[in-house]
């Protein structure tokens, strides 16, 4: 007889780093590091990328900004980096809103990258440890028949349910803390070990005729009086028709990794229990209407939270305490659910608190531990179940994943764990310094960036604004956030930090650059404002697709621009861009030599003035 060992080929990989899990913080891990210039693995254990927002699931990539009071050039809250490109490629090339789009886009980056090797339906089994280091990883593909053998210098745990530092012996949390534990008043009085539960999400399409829903036998059954407290065919956000609701929860009183099966198998029960409830009792508005889609696989909110040098608590969320390790930040409410979802009528699907202010998460909620060389990013980072409340929703995790990337990327440069790394703050300074030339947002901090030649030059535009001047494109900060639900008065920055021209003086308008000296610029890199006050994500809700710009270019993004440079007194045109929509532009212009750099902005997509973040001027290879 043939054993599974003898069936499946082996197949040895050596990597710089390697990332299990391709959620949203995967791929922002993955292709964080890879841009930094390592060669990176990253194994998904599905066919698609996008974790909990892909087509297999379906929810929201939410984050900081969402509930938060945003206003433009005052509370802009939402992250930006490798998250932005992502929602602002999928609002430009997704007009249609289709999930599978969402997961082609994700893929697409991940093809891009040529240091990224991507391992699709390949699932992490095991690892094996020597002293504080991960060796080697041990792999499956059931499709191929392959068993991958795969050795890194730094491995990150991404897998939500943190499959591979399960697999390597580090230590993890599960369930609720009691107050006394860490001092939380969110907390239970008694620990216990639930956790939230865990939601199928439905599609529904309305036809020109009515259409009949039979149940299967198995569905359960609801009342109105059992939904009194969940919103349900209204219309509203969230809870119309053509999307499920978040809220048809359950699972939260079982293991959510060992029980999982039986946790869908139920949830589907509800699901059809609730659509049947829907279609077939009282007068919900639906006759026409019939499922077009509905989940397979449920959207897990919680299982391990591993331990890190960290342990992210209540206090640090709501005091928005100051991190010198910070990688990224929060600011979802802490988001608290009766573990057994629906099972609980009298209770609300949710009790939110609002976070007060942004608030840092540091590397040391990343790096295990008791193993040197392996981190975590995303839903499974080192937090109370109080504070994981507040740091599990994706737009969050993505931005965690894209710092831990780049601090992966570091180590490996340097020759040293992520563990010495965060123990440097010479080390940290130069990862939060990559973060920000990278357009992320870090609470406090500004790009100080030497090797850039903007620093030296004298800034002038056609036309400005009043207190969005040309020199803000100079100020390291890429943002506003100022006033209630920004961040502590004592972490401001406060500035519009962007040149917008002067609308009456309409379009085109240029900024420059200009040197005492001829200079050699062999790189400009560009950073436009995305309205980071609007909510912006894939969403199948149509009341909640309608706070979107979403089918065209946010309206303050410069459309078509075109870079010149100033040789010997003459201009000389290096770049001419048309129909661009993202927030951040690089160019190489192979090493010019001259005396000041231009940019004309021509069109935008809907504002009547430019607007521009940043300009930053480099040497070739910097």
């Amino acid at each position: 007889m043939t054993t599974p060992g003898q069936r499946l080929q082996t197949r040895v990989i050596a990597t710089d780093v390697l990332v299990a899990g391709g959620g949203l913080a995967g791929v922002a891990c993955a292709l964080a590091a890879a841009r930094q210039g390592v060669r990176v693995v990253l194994c998904q254990d599905r066919p698609v990328l996008g974790g909990n927002a892909s087509s297999e699931v379906r929810m929201h990539v939410v984050g900081a900004n969402t509930g938060r009071p945003c206003r433009a050039l005052e509370l802009e809250a939402r992250e930006t980096g490798i998250v932005e490109e992502i929602r602002l490629e999928n609002a430009m090339r997704n007009p249609q809103r289709s999930p599978s789009m969402f997961d082609l886009i994700l893929y697409e980056k991940c093809r891009a990258e040529p240091r990224l090797n991507l391992l699709l339906n390949t699932t992490v089994l095991g690892a094996r440890v020597a002293g504080r280091r991960v060796e080697t990883v041990e792999a499956i593909r059931p499709a191929t028949e392959e068993r991958f053998e795969i050795s890194a210098a730094v491995h990150v745990d991404c897998t939500g349910d943190s499959a591979l530092a399960a697999a390597a012996g580090a230590v993890w949390m599960e369930g609720r803390e009691d107050r006394a534990a860490h001092g939380e008043a969110l907390a239970q009085p008694a620990a216990d070990r639930k956790r939230l539960g865990s939601t199928l999400l439905f599609m529904a399409r309305k036809h020109d005729r009515p259409m009949p829903f039979i149940p299967p036998p198995w569905a359960r059954k609801f009342t109105e009086e059992d939904l009194r407290l969940r919103p349900h065919a209204t219309g509203d956000v969230d809870y119309g028709l053509e999307y499920g609701f978040w809220w048809a929860e359950w699972g939260g009183q079982f293991d959510t990794i060992r029980e999982g099966e039986a946790i869908r198998d139920e949830l589907l029960a509800i699901v059809m229990g609730l659509w049947d409830h829907i279609k077939n009792s009282g007068d919900h508005g639906a006759d026409n209407w019939a499922l077009e889609w509905f989940g397979a696989v449920p959207g897990k909110r919680e299982s391990r939270r591993l331990i890190g040098r960290h342990i992210l608590t209540e206090g640090d969320v709501l005091g928005s305490r100051t991190f010198p390790d910070a990688v990224a930040y929060g600011g979802w409410p802490i988001d608290l659910h009766p573990p057994e979802g629906v099972d609980r009528p009298g209770e609300p699907p949710c009790t939110q608190h609002p976070v007060p202010w942004l608030y840092d998460i540091p590397l040391g909620c990343c790096v295990a531990r008791d193993l040197d060389n392996l981190m975590f990013a995303g839903r499974n980072l080192s937090a109370t179940h109080v504070a994981f409340a507040s740091t599990r929703v994706m737009a969050t995790c993505a931005a965690v994943g894209e710092g831990v990337g780049v601090v992966a990327a570091q180590a490996v440069r340097t020759g040293r764990t992520p563990a010495a790394v965060r123990e440097d703050p010479v080390a940290i300074a130069a990862v939060q310094q990559a973060l920000l030339r990278q357009d992320v947002f870090l609470i406090g901090r500004r790009l100080e960036d030497a090797a850039d030649l903007a620093g030296r030059a004298q800034v002038a535009a056609s036309s400005e604004t009043p207190g969005c001047e040309a020199a803000a494109v100079v100020s390291g900060v890429n943002r506003t956030v100022t006033g209630p639900r920004g961040v502590p008065a004592d972490r401001e920055m406060p500035g519009a930090h962007r040149w917008i021209s002067d609308p009456a003086a309409g379009l085109p308008a240029w900024i420059e650059l200009r040197w005492p000296a001829p200079v050699v610029v062999g790189v400009v890199e560009l950073v436009f404002d995305s309205g980071l006050h609007r909510q912006l994500t894939l969403t199948q809700s149509d009341a909640y697709h309608r706070l979107m710009c979403w089918g065209v270019g946010q309206p303050e993004l410069v459309k078509d621009y075109e870079i010149a440079v100033e040789q010997a007194g003459a201009w000389r045109t290096v770049a001419q861009v048309n129909g661009q929509w993202q927030r951040r532009a690089r160019h190489d212009l192979a090493g010019i030599v001259c005396t000041a750099v231009r940019v004309t902005v021509k069109a935008t997509w809907g504002a009547p003035a430019a607007h521009l973040v940043r300009l930053g001027a480099y040497a070739p290879g910097v």
